[in-house]
């Protein structure tokens, strides 16, 4: 089957595609990086750590929510196209984004804000669950076979510039703003941009070509009716193998990319400034290096890229750690962006890895479910269990254990997978 267009038209698909995830993962990161602010305003407590725990498990129940999504969105994709499911999904994280900016607080209203602070993340849960996997599907499927990998990275690589843009935002904010700012009204700013990021997304993603793949499919008349039935019953294995390998893709991004910053403010004592400055300068090398892995991949294959990402993330989280912990600046940068090597392997490769695992017709379902369930229950939880560890040892570098185990059960399944690299999609 058909899977390419000419070199001019992946470009714009690509830069199209691409910004749309800018927009939508700004909104969905957002939240992440103000949960110090959020804790505050939403769930008061006499300690901060109650506070912060609860914080990041309503962070979880968003994540939690992405299987919902990606049932709806996948079977939505597989149906009607990949374009509309996209220029939906958009809309829908950029409307909660913007309501989450005009919340009341828990000052003003009580458990009511708290309660519709939660029922925010949950419809921003649903709209991720969609939205990423939705876009690797799309633009694989216009990608040359030779260049999957390249193309695919840009999935990834357009999705963290977004959760970037939502760390600088919040830099700048704490940067700018008195802290009786900040907790005041300035918080709210990055979240009311929420309406302007969903209308550029949408205008953007309608605007483009539908999947060549997708187009082929439909003309021959060959769409299932009932796309998430058919991977359950045909591709259960594949999908029980994408949860294992996005095991640790999901629990190191969301420790070290979202986590990090407040450990570093929290735990380690940073300002908050400072600690998003770090990670703002570190995910930019991070997306640097994501399309030279995917680009890698297509050489080499995805499986010795993704084998080397665990290796990595397995010998060095626990002394990443310990320069995490050693409590100057130029300590922690260090360690994020030692960091940036083993997961932009993970980041680079994995797109393209597991669209290949999967036919056109139920790649989105399959892919989304697996997908999202890795990360609902291996990322978004990530912050919360690396805030229990050092609570119940007392041991600043217990975040590390986790992502060893992690890394451990990921190259195990990466290991007896499959390489598909020179195939062609189904």
């Amino acid at each position: 089957m058909k899977s390419s267009t000419g070199s001019g038209d992946i470009r714009k698909t690509v830069i199209v595609a691409g910004i749309g995830n800018i927009m939508e993962w700004y909104d969905f990161a957002l939240y992440g990086y103000f949960a110090p602010v959020l804790a505050h305003l939403f769930f008061p407590s006499e300690d901060p750590a109650v506070s912060l725990v609860l914080t990041f498990g309503v962070f979880a129940t968003g994540f939690l929510m992405r299987p919902v999504g990606a049932a709806i969105f996948g079977h939505f994709g597989d149906r009607m196209g990949r374009r509309k499911a996209l220029s939906a999904s958009v809309l829908l994280m950029a409307g909660a984004t913007t309501l989450m900016g005009l919340l009341p607080t828990y000052a003003q209203i009580g458990m009511t804000a708290t309660v519709l602070l939660t029922f925010l993340r949950l419809l921003q849960g649903i709209s991720a669950g969609g939205e990423f996997t939705g876009s690797i599907s799309f633009l694989v499927e216009h990608a040359p076979p030779s260049r999957r990998g390249f193309i695919g990275s840009w999935t990834t690589f357009s999705g963290v510039s977004g959760m970037i843009l939502g760390s600088g935002a919040g830099a700048l904010a704490t940067y700018l703003l008195s802290d009786e700012a900040l907790n005041s009204w300035g918080w709210r700013i990055p979240f009311l941009l929420g309406i302007v990021t969903g209308a550029v997304g949408y205008y953007l993603r309608f605007g483009v070509e539908e999947s060549p793949m997708f187009k082929a499919l439909k003309e021959q008349g060959k769409v299932v009716q009932a796309p998430l039935k058919e991977a359950f019953r045909e591709f259960h294995k594949e999908m029980l193998m994408a949860v294992g390998v996005n095991w640790l893709n999901a629990a190191v991004f969301y420790t070290v990319w979202v986590y990090n910053t407040t450990y570093l403010a929290t735990v380690i004592g940073f300002p908050l400034s400072s600690a998003l400055l770090i990670n703002t300068l570190s995910m930019l090398f991070l997306i640097l290096a994501i399309p030279l892995m995917g680009a890698l991949s297509d050489r080499v294959g995805r499986k010795p890229v993704l084998i080397a990402g665990c290796v990595g993330v397995a010998c060095l989280a626990y002394p990443l750690y310990y320069l995490l912990s050693q409590g100057t600046f130029g300590s922690a940068l260090t360690a994020q962006l030692v960091f940036v090597i083993p997961i932009s392997m993970l980041q680079g490769t994995m797109p393209t890895t597991m669209v290949e695992l999967f036919p056109t017709s139920s790649r989105y379902s399959a892919l989304s479910i697996s997908y999202n369930i890795a990360f609902a229950i291996f990322g978004g939880t990530a912050p919360l269990v690396a805030t229990q560890l050092i609570s119940m040892t007392g041991n600043p570098l217990a975040p590390s254990f986790s992502l060893i185990f992690a890394a451990v059960v990921s190259l195990l399944v990466i290991v007896s997978m499959k390489e598909r690299y020179r195939e062609a999609l189904r």
